[in-house]
């Protein structure tokens, strides 16, 4: 699953799709459920977008790997 979340397409998908809720919902769902998912959104969207720039990429370990000691005994 984390590979799949951390793909460019899913990536680039998350963060305009929630760009465009966090722009719009505000105008829709009065009050503060409004507001707050706005800014919900705002914060995935924004995480998405930071992933795309920095070029994160999920490490290529597995699980075997990452629990290794790095002692061999």
């Amino acid at each position: 699953m984390k590979s799949l979340l951390s793909s460019r397409p899913v990536l680039w998908f998350l963060f305009l799709f929630n760009l465009a809720v966090a722009a719009v919902v505000p105008f829709a769902v009065d009050g503060v459920q409004g507001i707050a998912t706005g800014v919900g959104m705002g914060v995935v969207s924004l995480g998405a977008g930071f992933a795309l720039l920095t070029g994160a990429r999920p490490s290529r370990l597995s699980a075997r790997h990452a629990f290794r000691s790095p002692n061999p005994s």
